[in-house]
């Protein structure tokens, strides 16, 4: 695997009829230039507005729990650069036995836990949960491919919180059959550290569960299945059943997060150390400082971008995504990541649903010197996309970025929204 990897988020985000939404491994699928390498994970579609459960206090709920939780980007699987990863601690619901997985990327794109089997250990035994007369199972389907695996109840530890015996996927699930066709058709397999290039993806996006009302009430294709060992077949599933977000699971500090990460240079850096942050006003290390607060859409989890004569209704804040992708004629490409002779900067309007807009700059970097350098965290990593706006992780750097979760309270009204 080469290390210039063009990595879009996996935002399983809440869409209503939604066609590649972008985001944790991604929004379009496409491979890198300069290295060669392959794409990875992209965006699935999501039928549904959001729904869970919700924080009706007028005020929000304070806290004394531990809430920061460690993330860095360094040398990665698959060498892939701005690749924001932690650990995670997942238990058999209710006991002490347990598995601290590292390698699982940070995405505020998606919803919920996805690790593969093969980074579980063989001691770790989590229990299948049922759909109709069989075992429940999900295809993730993402603009690169897919991720087939079995939905499994977990108890998931972070930074002495704790979200309980919550669905988590476990992707490919030996217990389970051959992917349905349907899902098998939608791309690229990525069941495996290559494909996915970490052993997990830790969804702490916009909303509490990844699919929402369409999968509760209709047996869509490509997202639920009831398997047994005759096959799979598609079926609704409940809200309970569905993955689910932890954070919005945990008994306190449950209305978002905020991602915490240092500036780095032009030139990059080796590696960076920052802070995942669970809750927004609940302790004193996550107080909402900012004006800069995009209410995002309710359904889509999208805010609207307005850059160099364009505007672009999709876009979103996405820690998944290893670089800014937008298209634009304004800088050249080199394959499908942009490479002008020197940085360039730009400025853009970020425009939230109730018309509120802030002014951001950012940099666009030579994507060939930047790849060919041993460096692995960039703030100005760009590429093309055919579609939308991803404010990527590029963005993040140098910056406390909030995700607040739909109908959640916090001191800036209920989210959804992003803040920084």
């Amino acid at each position: 695997m080469k290390s210039a990897l063009r990595f879009h988020a996996l935002l399983l985000i809440v869409c209503a009829a939604l066609v590649g939404c972008g985001g944790g491994g991604g929004s379009s699928s496409s491979s890198s230039s300069g290295s060669g390498s392959t794409p990875s994970a992209s965006t699935p579609t999501s039928p549904t507005g959001p729904s869970g459960a919700s924080n009706t206090s007028a005020t929000v709920p304070q806290s004394t729990t531990p809430n920061v939780q460690p993330v860095t980007v360094s040398v990665s699987p698959g060498n892939t650069r701005n690749m924001l990863t932690t650990s995670v601690t997942v238990c058999q619901a209710g006991t002490s036995n347990c598995a601290t997985i590292d390698d699982i990327q940070v995405d505020t794109g998606s919803n919920g836990l996805r690790i593969l089997a093969s980074a579980l250990p063989t001691t770790l035994s989590l229990p299948t949960i049922a759909a109709g007369s069989g075992a429940s199972a999900e295809c993730a389907v993402f603009g690169s491919g897919y991720a087939w695996g079995s939905i499994r109840n977990a108890d998931v530890r972070m930074a002495g919180q704790q979200a309980s015996s919550i669905p988590i996927q476990v992707i490919a699930d030996s217990a389970l059959p051959a992917a349905p066709a349907d899902c098998a058709n939608s791309g690229a397999s990525l069941l495996t550290v290559s494909s996915l290039h970490s052993n997990g993806i830790l969804g702490v996006g916009l909303f509490p569960v990844d699919c929402g009302n369409g999968c509760s009430n209709s047996a869509l294709p490509r997202w639920y299945y009831s398997c047994t060992t005759s096959g799979c077949t598609a079926t609704a599933q409940p809200l309970a059943h569905q993955v689910t977000n932890p954070v919005s699971s945990f008994p306190l500090d449950n209305n978002g997060v905020v991602i915490d990460l240092p500036a780095v240079a032009d030139a990059g850096a080796a590696s960076v150390s920052g802070s995942l942050i669970f809750g927004i006003g609940t302790q004193s290390n996550n107080t909402l400082t900012s004006t800069n607060v995009l209410k995002a859409n309710s359904v889509t989890g999208y805010v609207t971008t307005s850059t160099g004569g364009q505007t672009y209704a999709v876009s979103y804040l996405d820690s998944g995504s290893n670089g800014l992708f937008f298209h634009s004629t304004q800088f050249p490409l080199c394959g499908e990541w942009y490479c002008p002779t020197s940085t360039q900067s730009a400025n853009a309007s970020l425009t939230g649903i109730d018309g509120v807009s802030s002014t951001v700059s950012f940099d666009v970097g030579d994507s060939n010197t930047l790849f060919a350098s041993s460096n692995n965290a960039f703030d100005n990593l760009a590429g093309d996309s055919s579609q939308g706006f991803g404010w990527g992780l590029p963005f993040f750097y140098g910056k406390r970025i909030y995700t607040a979760i739909a109908a959640r309270n916090t001191s800036a009204g209920q989210g959804p929204y992003y803040a920084f």
